[in-house]
């Protein structure tokens, strides 16, 4: 009985109804990933609704409290305008509590003039807008943003007038080659050229009432009047809060230079901080090292002399504050002040994973001095002086970025500086040149025999960077005198971890703004928990992996491997289409969707990395493939299958609403709205296509309905959605191919069809234009995200999907897995590579359900037991040392990416839908 109230359950959720929610709260609690941290900045957070619950004019959001203020907005809405998903921002708070409630009051229709959001102008933050300038005042701080010039910030001042940054600038190092050997290192043929930030517009946010933004966008020009034209585009975003001394910056630059002549040799953030009268032994640097640890040093040191000057006076400089007059000290010491020389410029490089180095010197002419380095940075940096003030700056995941830097400058002078360094000059240029030289692959035949060799699908002139991004976060703290180092480790912390909020994963379930495909943990049963732990250790496993293989770099951070190779302990870093692995087969699902059962803060960390890598490194974002991503290889763009199903939307869709609309999220889903028009100039199947079909301008493209289709649809619904400036051609689309896959005489089996880009509808394919019928089914079409985005669109839909659309994915759900006589009695004929029973076990569960289909359930267990990782394999792990490694490893040899992904797919859909017949 329970299991037939389970299917009727998920009937009237998954069969067409729409997607309504019994819940009659009007408020609802979020907390913190993971535990509360010590101090809240400022924060942004998402939340889900009902639909139908609340219309955007007719509700308004505050904290139930009523003492902090809340700045709301609305991120998505569901089919009928209600509210699907909203967006938060609370101020600083002296005190952090470990929850805090949303309370959503009903107002009369009109008196919300259209947005969900307190009109009231906080009186601690006032953003003023010339032609000039931008400036945002929070209360704490007032920072100014030219709208032209060079200075992406002009000042950055403290409530007590003083000025602690000024003149902040974006700073690019590039060379045209890279010596091949140490002796060529002597060609004076290599140029150098230097670049700075060059603004060409600057955006600020309409609603500041706790939160301002504001956006600057340009491109690096040169600096010393070369004829390099500007390039290397970038986007920063700064956050400031209500009663904040803290700016959180989001910096994205987007590669379009060339990958045999535009060598990054730095790529930085540099900050001007005034000192003048200053005195050089109250002037201090800190430079975080390992484990909240720092280097605490003045400019001119009076500690460890020959002479004592006093102990108040050490104890005040060590504790950066104000040294007792000159008139208390030894006379040994005063008279000889002159004599201690002053340390002008320090350094902390992090290289590598596992060591940063430091060192200082006096001046540029003199030698630096070693100072003891450590194992992994911070990544904090201040500089400033006791009565002047100054200020820090701290890069998000500092050592997992390598190489990185830390540059302090003219700190004996009247203005020195502080260089954030993205990508270190100290270490060796950023290499974007493909890894071999293409070694005779110059037909499709040779290419897809390598192919068969190491999986690698090469193709002259396919494996380039130009196109691919990388985003960085930093973190800016203004001071009105230099703080201990207690105060700067806390911080850092803050800035290596940034507080999160969150509904619980109950809340997030009930409201369906994620799907239905997932559920809670469940232990009720042997067979549960069984699984249940299985997919513990697969989480645990990767995130070790990553620290154990080093999976880290200014490029790789985020990513995983593919393959195993086991007779090298190794991941197959080396090997073509086994190396790293670009979202083959919906890892970042599988993380994404844990989170959402489990509210794991291990896991939050871990898919937000995932998330900002496969979005940015893996696809492009101009040029003739924005839009689309590049299958997994040896390096992230080399790969000749640039594809829309590694670029897929739905990787990014579960972090941009949580995170309350993360804005660079949001730009690259709108980078993927023009994925369509690139099947007009690329064929993805050119290689292997028999029917003689080859692009051609304005006339219809093919794509398939599996990967090609799933990909720009989960795209096309998320700015439906989000009613983005695109979305009303975007559900045109949408509505469209999904009509035209409904009006296929074989549906999904067709396996692909004609697209009109001009007017996004979808006809039969080049091979069956009268559409007779064909049968054409890929093991790859549904493990991409196509069962989370037609899942979630026919709930979107609810009765109103076209005809027939929800008929056609019903019949994909049960034939794939059927047997040869169903098939061939469906459609005449038996499938043909039809594999990955196990990852395709979640549609027959999905079918199940929706049909309240027993004998459909208990098929998909069967084949989820059978197939890929089964039963019957012990989830642990080996451990191998001695010779045959480069260091001790745990490995888990029996494991692949593509298990791991598709097993933890498989297993929480399946616990959802059918998991009362396990």
């Amino acid at each position: 009985m329970a299991r037939v109230s389970r299917f009727l359950a998920l009937l009237g959720v998954l069969g067409g109804a729409a997607a309504q929610s019994n819940s009659s709260s009007s408020s609802v609690k979020v907390s913190w990933v993971g535990d509360s941290p010590a101090q809240n900045l400022g924060t942004t957070f998402g939340l889900p609704w009902p639909q139908g619950k609340y219309q955007p004019d007719e509700v308004d959001f505050k904290l139930s409290d009523g003492q902090i203020q809340l700045q709301s907005w609305v991120t998505g809405y569901w089919r009928d305008g209600s509210i699907k998903w909203s967006a938060h921002a609370i101020p600083k708070t002296d005190a952090v509590a470990d929850e805090y409630t949303v309370q959503a009051t009903p107002i009369a229709r009109g008196k919300g003039k259209g947005k969900s959001k307190s009109k009231r102008q906080a009186a601690n933050l006032s953003v003023k807008e010339t032609g000039n300038e931008v400036t945002v005042n929070t209360g704490k701080i007032t920072v100014s943003f030219p709208k032209k010039g060079r200075h992406i910030v002009s000042s950055i001042k403290t409530a007590g007038g003083k000025t602690v940054g000024k003149d902040g600038r974006l700073v690019l190092h590039t060379q045209n080659d890279i010596p091949g050997t140490a002796d060529d290192r002597t060609d004076t043929a290599i140029d150098r050229s230097n670049f700075e930030s060059n603004i060409e517009e600057v955006t600020v946010s309409k609603d500041n009432t706790v939160r301002a933004l504001v956006t600057v966008r340009g491109k690096h020009t040169t600096t010393e009047g070369s004829d390099h034209k500007d390039w290397l585009p970038f986007v920063v975003r700064f956050y400031l809060y209500t009663n904040s001394d803290a700016i959180r910056l989001v910096h994205s630059i987007t590669f379009d230079g060339q990958q045999d002549k535009d060598f990054i040799s730095g790529l930085g953030i540099q900050f001007q901080v005034p000192l003048k009268g200053e005195e050089l032994y109250n002037r201090h640097v800190r430079l975080a090292g390992t484990d909240g640890g720092f280097l605490n040093e003045a400019v001119k040191g009076i500690t460890g002399l020959r002479r004592d000057p006093g102990a108040a006076v050490r104890t005040a400089q060590v504790e950066g504050k104000v040294l007792p007059a000159e008139s208390t000290w030894d006379t040994r010491v005063t008279t000889r002040l002159h004599w201690i020389p002053a340390w002008n410029d320090y350094s902390l490089s992090q290289l590598s994973p596992d060591g940063f180095t430091l060192k200082k010197r006096t001046e540029p002419s003199r030698s630096w001095v070693h100072i003891p380095g450590g194992t992994r940075a911070g990544g904090l940096a201040y500089l400033g002086g006791a009565t002047q003030g100054g200020l820090a700056v701290a890069l998000r995941d500092f050592w997992k970025r390598f190489p990185t830097g830390l540059d302090i400058a003219n700190a004996g002078s009247d203005q020195g500086q502080i260089t954030l360094w993205l990508y270190s000059p100290d270490a060796s240029p950023l290499d974007l040149r493909g890894y071999h030289d293409g070694m005779g692959l110059d037909t499709y035949e040779k290419q897809l025999d390598a192919l068969e060799i190491t999986y690698e699908d090469y193709e002259e002139k396919f494996d380039t960077p130009y196109g691919i991004a990388r985003t960085n976060e930093v973190f800016l703290y203004a001071f009105d005198s230099t703080p201990s180092s207690d105060t700067l480790a806390g911080l850092n912390a803050h800035a290596q971890e940034p507080p999160v909020l969150v509904a619980k994963p109950e809340y997030i379930k009930e409201t369906k703004a994620l799907g239905s495909y997932w559920a809670l943990p469940d232990t009720s049963s042997p067979a549960k928990a069984k699984i249940e732990n299985n997919l513990d250790f697969l989480v645990k496993h990767y995130q070790k992996e990553v620290e154990t293989r080093r999976w880290y770099g200014f490029l790789d951070h985020g990513d995983v491997m593919h393959t195993y190779d086991t007779d090298r302990h190794q991941w197959r870093y080396d090997i073509g289409g086994y190396a790293w692995d670009n979202s083959e087969l919906s890892p970042d699902l599988f993380i994404w969707q844990y989170f959402l059962r489990t509210g794991r803060a291990d896991v939050y960390r871990f898919a937000e990395a995932l998330t900002r890598h496969t979005g940015e490194v893996d696809s492009y974002h101009i040029g003739d493939w924005k839009g689309l991503g590049t299958r997994h290889g040896v390096m992230h763009f080399a790969d000749s299958a640039k594809q829309a199903r590694i670029s897929q939307p739905q990787y990014r869709k579960y972090f941009f609403y949580i995170s309350g609309g993360d804005e660079r999220t949001g730009e690259l889903l709108e980078h993927t709205l023009d994925a369509d028009k690139t099947y007009g100039k690329l064929d993805p199947v050119r290689k292997v296509r028999t029917d003689g079909w080859k692009p051609s301008p304005g006339a219809p493209v093919t794509f398939g309905l599996g990967t090609d289709w799933a990909a720009m649809a989960a795209g096309w619904l998320i700015e439906w959605e989000r009613r983005g400036p695109r979305w009303e051609e975007a559900r045109k689309k949408l509505v469209g191919t999904a009509t035209g896959i409904a009006k296929l005489k074989n549906g999904f089996v067709t396996g692909s069809g004609s697209y009109l880009i001009e007017n996004g509808t979808l006809q039969p394919p080049p091979t069956d234009p009268d559409n007779k019928g064909i049968v054409a089914v890929s093991h790859l079409n549904a493990v991409f995200g196509m069962p989370e985005v037609i899942s979630e669109l026919l709930e979107y839909w609810g009765g109103d999907a076209p005809q027939g659309f929800r008929e056609a994915w019903l019949d994909y759900t049960y034939y794939y897995s059927g047997t040869a006589a169903e098939q061939t009695a469906r459609y005449g004929t038996s499938f043909s590579g039809v594999s990955l029973k196990q990852a395709h076990s979640r549609l027959s569960a999905y079918y199940a359900a929706t049909q309240h289909n027993a004998t459909v359930a208990a098929r998909a267990w069967k084949d989820y037991r059978n197939d890929g990782i089964k039963d019957t394999q012990e989830f642990t792990t080996a451990h191998v040392g001695g010779s045959a490694v480069v260091h001790p490893v745990d490995e888990a040899a029996w494991l692949s990416t593509n298990d791991f992904a598709q097993y933890g797919l498989a297993s929480i859909q399946n616990l959802a839908y059918v998991g009362d017949s396990i």
